[in-house]
């Protein structure tokens, strides 16, 4: 049977039919491949978080509008969750040392751009051309670490793969508001142009190309046309979505365009000789579990981690550094974790280590659900360390399940899932964790006002009201009597804090879900098809 009707066992290439020889000099040595490509991974996965730090001073250098300074996140998440599956392909086909090069390459040059624009649209615009490079090259990277590492190397090697991911999404902030309270904003984005020249020679250097024996030849380009569109409407929906109201015509209209273009795609990659994507891929349920579990650990992690950020600086009143080091226990555990990880996956395969990491979300979830006003650093500390450690293995069990249960010739597409299910679960918990925030505060607030017998307010003023405090800041008019001031800052707060626990405790679900769903996972049954080129 050919690849695109089964994956239970790519064909080896011809190198794989003897044991490997030790590499002669630096290409394609395992470890050293390794650490070419976590550089430029380090990179794109700093932007993800790093440039909500340089937002307020982009706003007030460049004269930008509220609107301008969310498409400078928005369009850098649309650009590249549109793009990962697609790129992933275009891996598969040319070769991932190829793609990986020109995305290390594109996502340097399109941040110096930023650094030098003058104009609010022009970063919109290069940050769109960021996330486009930066979906060559995330795909790429674990396809080259499959290719590399033999099966019982590999968990390993996507442990520290994924060390690198939480530590620099979790290290954004830090570095952020460094860069931005002692140099500029523009030094957010130039850090990126020397990372990503000393990627770009250690690429050129070591990175070797490795290519599936059936590698796609062809191009589905009616299939990247319906995904893109699909994917684009999807996580439009749920950019907007708080914005315009759930119930509103657009975000259903929008909701409704992405499934019923899902759909067609779905039919549509029956009737093709090399799909984008090979349907057959989810007969495994394995795989199929794995890319549910990363958006529900995705969806728990990045839709909680929004509102920490929030409690942190508006309601204890600490600065983006600050803030930032508070979370160093959730960065340092998975730093220690994932190597962890990866080697207890190898010796006892996926499935205890992703129950288990969980179910430690859902703990951690469950604890910061307690997080009150006064809460101090200790007790934070420990929730935070918890969720680190519970993620660690999530991070690389699910990307092993997904990446080890695809046929050779599909890693970069199985790669492109990964990242992609990553996105959606990120952005569908923002989304639905912001919405349930946004539901407890209305629902509280009026009851909180009049306890603190403040002075009545109208409806259109209590929304207003409303909208500040779902970020955790009070809505303190100038002028305000501090003994008045003080009541509205209090009533802010545990407010704020009162939804942020509601949200917590959903996430905490979610969890719960995730684990039961990581029982269905196994060790990945194509893992063996990596050539392991190179001594380890």
């Amino acid at each position: 049977m050919t690849s695109q009707t089964t994956v239970e066992k790519a064909p080896r290439e011809p190198e794989d039919t003897a044991v490997p020889a030790p590499a002669k000099g630096l290409r394609g040595h395992p470890w050293l491949t390794l650490f070419a490509v976590a550089i430029g991974v380090m990179m794109v996965a700093l932007d993800g978080t790093i440039v909500a730090i340089a937002n307020p001073a982009i706003q007030q250098d460049l004269k930008a509008s509220l609107a301008d300074v969310q498409w400078i996140t928005n369009g850098y998440m649309l650009a590249l969750a549109v793009s990962l599956i697609t790129a992933g392909k275009l891996g598969d086909r040319f070769g991932h040392r190829q793609t990986f090069l020109i995305g290390i390459t594109g996502f340097a040059a399109a941040s110096a751009a930023i650094g030098f624009s003058g104009s609010v649209t022009l970063v919109i615009l290069f940050r769109v051309l960021q996330g486009l490079f930066g979906a060559l090259l995330m795909p790429a990277a674990l396809g080259l670490l499959r290719a590399t590492f033999p099966a019982e190397k590999l968990n390993m090697a996507i442990g520290i793969w994924g060390m690198v991911i939480g530590a620099s999404t979790a290290g954004g902030p830090i570095l952020g508001g460094v860069l931005v309270e002692h140099v500029s904003w523009q030094s957010v984005f130039f850090i990126n142009v020397p990372v990503g020249v000393l990627a770009l020679v250690f690429g050129l250097v070591i990175l070797k190309d490795h290519r599936a024996e059936n590698a796609p030849r062809s191009f589905d380009i009616g299939g990247i046309v319906l995904l893109s569109q699909a994917m684009f409407c999807l996580i439009w929906s749920l950019i907007k979505g708080s914005e315009w109201g759930w119930g509103d015509a657009r975000t259903l209209g929008f909701l409704g365009a992405a499934l019923a273009l899902f759909l067609v795609f779905a039919l549509s990659q029956k009737n093709v000789r090399e799909p984008l994507i090979p349907l057959a891929m989810f007969r495994s349920v394995a795989l199929s579990a794995g890319v549910v579990l990363m958006v529900l650990m995705a969806f728990a992690f990045m839709g909680g981690l929004f509102f920490v950020t929030f409690y942190l600086q508006n309601v204890h009143g600490m600065s983006p550094v600050d803030s930032g080091l508070h979370l160093l226990p959730l960065t340092a555990m998975m730093i220690v974790g994932s190597p962890l990880a990866g080697a207890a996956i190898t010796k006892f395969g996926p499935r205890v280590p992703l129950v288990g990491g969980m179910v430690c979300v859902a703990v951690a979830m469950f604890g910061m659900s307690r997080l009150t006003v006064g809460t101090g650093t200790l007790t934070m500390s420990l929730w935070f360390a918890l969720l680190g450690f519970g993620l660690a293995p999530v991070m690389v069990g699910a990307t092993e399940v997904i990446v080890g249960n695809a046929p050779m010739e599909l890693s970069g597409v199985a790669g492109g899932l990964q990242q992609a299910a990553m996105q959606v679960g990120g952005s569908l918990g923002t989304a639905v964790l912001g919405a349930v925030m946004a539901t407890r505060v209305d629902a509280n607030l009026g009851d909180n006002w009049k306890a603190a017998e403040l002075p009545p307010v109208d409806e259109a003023q209590l929304e207003q009201a409303s909208s500040a405090i779902e970020v955790g800041m009070p809505p303190v008019p100038p002028n305000t009597p501090p003994e008045i001031a003080a009541k509205i800052t209090e009533v802010a707060h545990d407010t704020f804090v009162s939804g942020m626990s509601f949200a917590f405790l959903t996430a905490g679900g979610v969890a719960v879900i995730a684990a039961l769903v990581a029982l269905l996972t196994k060790r990945g049954a194509n893992a063996e098809a990596g050539m392991g080129a190179g001594h380890i």
